[in-house]
């Protein structure tokens, strides 16, 4: 896992700019700890930050291979799990290999097959490759978007990076946010391939974009296969049990320490249980870790959310399936020091989620001590159904995306972003009319099986929306925070062919107990103790201290005395003031919620000084 930029000029020596490609590749320190490269040509410099997994003495970046036609250079960033038989099938083709590494493979693949090379890799990826022959640069970014890239168009060539930060770090990018920026700081109203910033755009999930002499082209390689599913139960379940083992042992393949994260779901218990089997048979134990809070026994309430604890489960997992688990217990100052809302901040380059967001990183940093890699349970609900909204009639056949329909219902309070921004603000952006615009493109891309049911069509709907819009918030959350401390985290959950095929299995076969993703809940209950087993969804955990509250109040209070900071070209102050003299013991959960959104903006303002040109 690392990070990587570059910048193509077909105007101008870059060969003269290594300060600025240097400036570039050092942004992201954090994604590549191990190691850092640049190379430079007249019309392309390209810059790596290394996170070393796969043979850490050979797998340095920049690469470069002498192609038929002149140099061929790669910066890659994430694994490509089936590099092994790929590196086998290049071999019979005479290609000889220097490295161990599976960016030798992606490297050599591409001077084999050209373009077409991105659709036999699987796996987690973001890379950009030059190629001396045809002066031209591809980006290309994984099927599902695991792993973010970012680019910048210019007059003569583009810009592009990692994470935004790497590109804003080259003069030729804008530090401007306009209206419809601002609206992408805002994940229920992001739109697909933007950026918050003027200009810089977001290369889509199984997509490549090219740009030579002649301008710039994109290309979609991959989207959601429409297909009959003809598999009769059983034979369905057993399919999505020799397809999940399979994903977790490929990508058990690492050079360095590794785990799973573990809360006692479904999800992440399947991971682990499947992970413990397979390390076994080598005679090795699986490490797991999970997060808690101190109180947390003692001040947790059931809610419609959070419906049970994480620790007693994530316990009888470990002990079931044998693995060596640590529980990770933070305190209330670890979750609301306004240093470490800042570092998440910087590290999501826009405002995030909190304390969501806050235990998150500091579980990454905990484990990081000990681990290099760990597997997650991320995106198993948005795959096989487990959110509540997917069992909601009245949310999936509401005129908007399900999980806005259910949170307005269920919760019965309005989005803060209706009460935190400026009125002036809020009108320019429209959260309503921008919300129906996206939901309106969105449905109409997707693509539907011949004579199918009300229902069926309507539930892949909703599916298809939760595994192109909502899963897209939640992968780029796991890997910045966990990039940030230098942890790369492996989604199995994402494999292409596991979501080629329960995509196109049936809601009713989907749901066929009555529960809740049924077919993982069968395919892998033999690795699962009976709790987990027939334990409900539970969210990801947070807080219950009540000090909680009274620690963001403060912090609100501190930004007060600051009336003249750009935040509140965006934040009204009249709320702000309202909310943080509110009293804490009915303070709503929408104005807490709008506090944190208001302090992220705060510091992200402070981090990048962006310029505000709102009309």
């Amino acid at each position: 896992m690392c990070g990587i930029t570059g910048w193509v000029s077909f105007e101008r020596d870059l060969r003269l700019e290594r300060e600025t490609i240097d400036a570039m590749t050092s942004s992201m320190m954090l994604r590549g700890p191990d190691a850092g490269g640049t190379w430079l040509g007249r019309h392309v410099g390209l810059g790596h930050r290394r996170l070393a997994v796969i043979d850490l003495a050979g797998g340095v970046q920049p690469m470069v291979a002498e192609g038929p036609h002149g140099r061929v250079v790669i910066v890659y960033s994430g694994e490509v799990y089936n590099f092994l038989e790929l590196r086998r099938e290049l071999e019979s083709r005479r290609h000889r290999f220097t490295t161990s590494s599976d960016t030798e493979v992606v490297l050599r693949a591409y001077l084999e097959w050209g373009a077409q090379s991105t659709e036999r890799l699987n796996g987690m990826f973001a890379f950009a490759i030059w190629d001396e022959g045809t002066s031209q640069l591809t980006l290309v970014r994984d099927r599902l978007g695991i792993k973010p890239l970012y680019y910048f168009p210019t007059p003569d060539g583009m810009v592009f990076g990692s994470e935004p930060k790497a590109i804003l770090a080259n003069r030729a990018a804008l530090r401007a946010v306009d209206a419809d920026g601002l609206a992408e700081l805002f994940p229920e109203i992001r739109t697909p391939g933007r950026s918050p910033w003027k200009g810089m755009h977001e290369v889509q999930p199984g997509t490549s974009v090219i740009v030579g002499r002649g301008g710039m082209t994109t290309h979609a390689y991959w989207r959601l296969p429409v297909k009959e599913h003809t598999d009769d139960r059983a034979t369905t379940v057993e399919r999505v049990r020799d397809l999940m083992a399979d994903t977790v042992g490929r990508q058990l393949v690492a050079d360095v320490p590794q785990c799973v994260l573990l809360s006692g779901g479904l999800d992440s218990s399947a991971v682990a249980g499947l992970a413990s089997a397979h390390l076994a048979s080598a005679g090795e134990t699986l490490r797991t870790f999970s997060v808690d809070f101190v109180g947390h026994a003692d001040n947790f309430k059931p809610s419609k959310i959070h419906l049970t604890q994480d620790t007693p489960f994530a316990r009888q997992v470990a002990e079931h399936v044998g693995t060596a688990h640590s529980n990770i217990v933070l305190d209330l100052d670890e979750i609301t020091d306004p240093d470490v809302r800042r570092s998440v901040v910087a590290a999501r380059d826009m405002p995030g989620l909190g304390q969501l967001d806050a235990s998150l990183y500091q579980l990454f940093k905990a484990i990081r001590q000990e681990s290099t890699v760990a597997l997650s349970g991320e995106s198993a609900d948005e795959l096989f159904g487990g959110y509540p909204w997917f069992h909601d009639e009245a949310a999936c056949r509401a005129d908007t995306f399900p999980w806005l329909a259910w949170r307005s219902s269920s919760q019965k309070s309005p989005s803060p972003l209706t009460f935190i921004l400026r009125p002036d603000v809020l009108t320019h952006i429209d959260i309503r009319a921008r919300t129906a615009a996206q939901y309106s493109s969105a449905v109409a891309q997707i693509e539907h099986v011949d004579g199918a049911s009300d229902i069926a069509r309507r539930m892949r709907v909703v599916n298809h929306l939760a595994l192109t819009r909502m899963v897209r918030t939640w992968l780029d959350r796991k890997d910045r925070v966990s990039m940030a401390v230098g942890l790369e985290v492996r989604v199995p959950y994402c494999d292409h062919r596991l979501v080629e095929y329960v995509y196109n299995v049936p809601w009713p076969l989907k749901t066929f107990d009555g529960r809740e993703k049924s077919l993982l809940r069968h395919a892998t209950q033999h690795v699962l103790p009976p709790s987990v087993v027939q334990r409900r969804k539970s969210g990801y955990p947070a807080t219950v201290d009540p000090r909680y509250r009274t620690a963001l109040q403060q912090q609100a209070k501190d930004i007060l005395t600051e009336e003249q900071h750009s935040v509140f070209d965006i934040v009204s102050v009249d709320w702000l003031r309202t909310a943080a003299q509110y009293d804490v013991n009915s303070l709503p959960d929408n104005f807490l919620e709008g506090i944190g959104i208001v302090l992220d903006l705060y510091h992200w303002i402070d981090i990048y000084r962006p310029t505000l040109s709102l009309p």
